[in-house]
């Protein structure tokens, strides 16, 4: 793999692997495996997933989440939600090594469908580890960082700018607006990296590079994206950075993407 997170062929290298994970969080994927499949047994889960900073070996105990896919056999129901939930709450409360943790859940059909072959596909593929079940990524193609990817992963901040205005809005504590900070924060950064990624031609996931690769092509935002790299790590419940992120680094964005790359596919 090359310093651009790519294969010798040019496509972009899957970033996780089991034996990366920091021997810290050992115990916590050892659970969370025993809970997933404890909770959901085969006819519903296909195959579970790691991402983010743990399967990469960049967590840092007491401040990394925990993240996890699940590819159910059907749509997600209000059950598996909740049952979702049930082991979330679980693992959180049991290891001091994570702050937080979150489960996806979506179905196979539609991660392996045309709509999300350059989103929820992608994810699957290249940022995901396998941590259950068979891997989906094996029936997907190979990625490459285009403009195509830019646009279907990250074109659509200016859909979750009214959405943050709204939380923000209602947030009544510190811990509100700390978890809309960390949420608003990743999305702002990894928007800002996608952008510029087709011209630096390779991928990252981690939110200091990416905010210092955005600078190269956008200095006069950089100390903005350095904040917002910093609040995706350490979340902040400073109104003051909020506003920064949801009123005037994110509408800039969210404006500069569609113009560069164009506008996500629409969702039902």
């Amino acid at each position: 793999m090359s310093g651009r997170g790519l294969e010798k062929d040019g496509t972009i290298a899957r970033e996780g692997a089991l034996s990366r994970v920091p021997e810290a969080f050992a115990p916590v994927i050892d659970a969370a495996r025993v809970q997933i499949t404890e909770v959901f047994d085969s006819t519903r889960l296909h195959s579970a997933y790691l991402y983010g900073s743990i399967p990469r070996g960049a967590a840092i105990p007491g401040v990394s989440d925990l993240d996890l896919l699940l590819a159910l056999r059907h749509e997600p129901t209000e059950a598996d939600r909740s049952d979702a939930t049930t082991i979330e709450v679980a693992l959180d409360r049991s290891f001091i090594q994570i702050d937080g943790v979150g489960i996806l859940l979506s179905s196979t059909r539609a991660l392996l469908s045309e709509l999300e072959r350059h989103d929820g596909g992608f994810f699957v593929a290249c940022l995901c580890t396998p941590l259950l079940g068979g891997d989906l990524g094996e029936q997907l193609p190979r990625y490459r960082p285009t403009a195509l990817i830019a646009r279907e992963t990250n074109g659509d901040l200016s859909l979750a700018l009214p959405r943050w205005r709204r939380r923000a809005a209602e947030a009544a504590t510190d811990a509100d607006r700390k978890t809309l900070s960390r949420i608003a924060a990743r999305k702002v950064v990894r928007t800002g990296f996608t952008l510029i990624m087709p011209r630096w031609d390779g991928w990252t996931s981690d939110l200091s590079e990416s905010a210092e690769l955005f600078g190269r092509y956008y200095p006069e935002r950089v100390e903005q994206m350095r904040v917002a790299a910093a609040t995706g790590r350490t979340p902040s419940a400073d109104p003051a950075v909020l506003s920064t992120l949801i009123d005037d680094l994110g509408p800039w964005l969210a404006a500069e993407y569609t113009a560069v790359h164009g506008e996500r596919a629409p969702r039902p």
